[in-house]
C-alpha cells in the first residue's frame, strides 16, 4: 500500500480550484433539491466539466444520505496504467484530503487478481476525481476506493461486481458505489437522446449482461459503461431493485451546439 499524495489533475480546469469558489459552484448548482436525503446502494454520475454537468451531478448527489466510505468506479480515459486499477493514495482536494479505505483496498486485492493496485491509471483521470467535491460537501469524514476501469470482457466485469459485493458485506460498513459516466458522445442531440434513453431503458430493467451488451453491440459511446455495469452487478447482489433517473440534459443546454452533443444522466440506484 503506498503513501503518496495524489493531485489534482483537472482543478482549476473542470471544476475551480481553490475551496471557496467550488464551494459557491456547488451549491449553486444544488438548489431545490429535497431536504430528505435517500439511502441508495448506488449511483451514476457525469464527469464533465461542472459548467456543462454540474448541476446534474449537484441534484444526483445530493439527493444521497452519503456514507463515510464510497467506492469510487470510473472509466480510463488515458489509456495508461492498468486494465482495472486501484489507488491507495490519499487524495489531495481542494476541500480537503481524502484517504482511500486501506481495509477495503487490502481485502480487493485478495478478493480477486483482476484488481492492480496503480497509481498511474488515476494521475491524470478526471473521472473519479470530479465526483469528490460534491461528496465532501454532504460528508466531511468521506474516505474511497477509486478504481479506473479499462474496457474489459463482461466475465470480469461480473467477477469485480461479485468481489465488491463480498468486499462490502465482510466490512460490515455502510458503503455507496458511485459509477461516473457521461452518455452519448458528440452526435446530434435528436440521435443522442434517442440512444441515450434506450441505454437508461436498459439500467430501468436491471440486467446488467443485457446492458453490457446492448451499448457494446450498437457501438453507443457511453464512455463509462464498464463501472456502471460493475456498480449494477454489485448493487443487485445488495439487494438493488430499481432505478431512478433524477435527471437527463446534454451540453448543448449550456453551448447552444445541438449538433454535436454529450449527453449527461445521473441515475440512483436502490
Amino acid at each position: 500500500m503506498t503513501n503518496s499524495i495524489r493531485k489534482p489533475a483537472v482543478a482549476g480546469r473542470f471544476y475551480p480550484g481553490d475551496e471557496e469558489s467550488l464551494r459557491l459552484t456547488i451549491e449553486q448548482a444544488s438548489e431545490n433539491i429535497p431536504t430528505h436525503k435517500k439511502k441508495v446502494l448506488a449511483a451514476v454520475s457525469p464527469h464533465a466539466g461542472y459548467v456543462y454537468s454540474g448541476a446534474v451531478a449537484a441534484q444526483t448527489i445530493g439527493q444521497i444520505e452519503i456514507p463515510e466510505t464510497v467506492i469510487l468506479l470510473g472509466p480510463n480515459h488515458t489509456g495508461k496504467g492498468a486494465p482495472v486499477a486501484l489507488s491507495t493514495a490519499t487524495w489531495e482536494m481542494p476541500m480537503g484530503n481524502v484517504p482511500v479505505d486501506q481495509d477495503l483496498a487490502r481485502d480487493l486485492l485478495v478478493e480477486t487478481d483482476y484488481v492492480e493496485e496503480d497509481e498511474l491509471a488515476h494521475r491524470y483521470e478526471h473521472s473519479l476525481e470530479v465526483q469528490i467535491p460534491f461528496l465532501q460537501m454532504y460528508q466531511p469524514r468521506l474516505s474511497i476506493l477509486p478504481l479506473s476501469i479499462s474496457h474489459i470482457s463482461y466475465p470480469v466485469l461480473d467477477e469485480i461486481g461479485l468481489a465488491l459485493t463480498e468486499v462490502i458485506q465482510r466490512s460490515g460498513k455502510d458503503v455507496l458505489i458511485l459509477a461516473s459516466s457521461d452518455m452519448t458522445h458528440y452526435e446530434p442531440r435528436e440521435a443522442a437522446e434517442k440512444k441515450d434513453h434506450y441505454v437508461l431503458k436498459k439500467l430501468a430493467d436491471m440486467d446488467p449482461k443485457i446492458l453490457y451488451r446492448s451499448v457494446t453491440k450498437h457501438h453507443i459511446s457511453m464512455c463509462g459503461i464498464m463501472p456502471v455495469t460493475i456498480a449494477l452487478i454489485a448493487a443487485i447482489e445488495l439487494g438493488a431493485t430499481r432505478t431512478e433517473l433524477v435527471q437527463y440534459t446534454d451540453s448543448g443546454a449550456i453551448t447552444g451546439d445541438t449538433e454535436q452533443v454529450v449527453g449527461y444522466a445521473g441515475v440512483l440506484i436502490s
